[in-house]
């Protein structure tokens, strides 16, 4: 059983569902995996450094994902500043914890084979503790869902860069989904305040999450309502 929860989720919620009754005699814990954005500012609010350091305390290996060998900084500099920011928000919430080098995996998605799938596999999960600073009840970052979506094509870009950039919507750091196309595929959509990327597709499902700081559902409807036609448009 694979489990991916949202990137603002609290690993104790996790750990102390797995060791209810029953489920603690019908399940173990095999390998957790933390998705590290390669692309992360260096400084982050207090409470997204906090999210950082705990999804990444107890796992067993880091993934580095968006990892562009052709860019302008070298793998060794990437790696530093990746594990640099790692290790800094650990210490921030008095995690003992300290990753190196051998604790990230850097590849291009696309050329893992599947030796690293097997290796995954088997990296287990480490134990260690840190100060608890937040609740995800009530911490300023909040996810979203906007469903039921379908836009003209030539405004997508449009409507993210809006909602990005609208303080009143809250400080937005990404939207991701999909959303229907005009010939039957389907658009890709990753957005962050650096850059807006989407990418045709074969399969897709009507959706937008929004992830970000003190966010206004109530705001992006007024952006995205307008232009939508899907009559079934939902926002949670």
């Amino acid at each position: 059983i694979i489990i991916e929860p949202s990137g603002i989720f609290d690993m104790d919620e996790f750990f102390d569902t797995l060791h209810e009754t029953p489920l603690d005699q019908w399940f173990e814990i095999g390998s957790i995996l933390t998705i590290v954005d390669a692309e992360m500012p260096e400084v982050l609010s207090e409470q997204m450094e906090y999210l950082l350091a705990t999804e990444a305390a107890c796992c067993g290996k880091l993934i580095l994902s968006k990892w562009n060998p052709e860019g302008q900084e070298t793998k060794e500099a990437l790696v530093s500043r990746i594990l640099s920011h790692i290790n800094r928000a650990l210490s921030g919430v008095q995690c003992s914890r300290q990753f190196q080098e051998s604790d990230l995996l850097v590849r291009v998605w696309d050329t893992l084979i599947i030796e690293d799938f097997q290796a995954l596999q088997s990296v287990g999960y480490q134990n260690y503790s840190y100060v608890k600073q937040f609740h995800t009840d009530n911490m300023e970052s909040e996810v979203h869902y906007f469903m039921h979506l379908r836009f003209p094509e030539e405004k997508i870009r449009e409507l993210i860069q809006t909602i990005l950039s609208d303080t009143d919507c809250g400080k937005i750091y990404r939207v991701k989904g999909t959303l229907p196309a005009n010939d039957g595929t389907w658009w890709k959509v990753n957005a962050t305040t650096e850059k807006i990327e989407m990418t045709s597709v074969k399969d897709g499902q009507a959706v937008w999450i929004v992830i970000g700081d003190h966010v206004s559902r109530e705001k992006i409807d007024a952006h995205l309502l307008p232009y939508n036609t899907d009559p079934e448009y939902v926002s949670i």
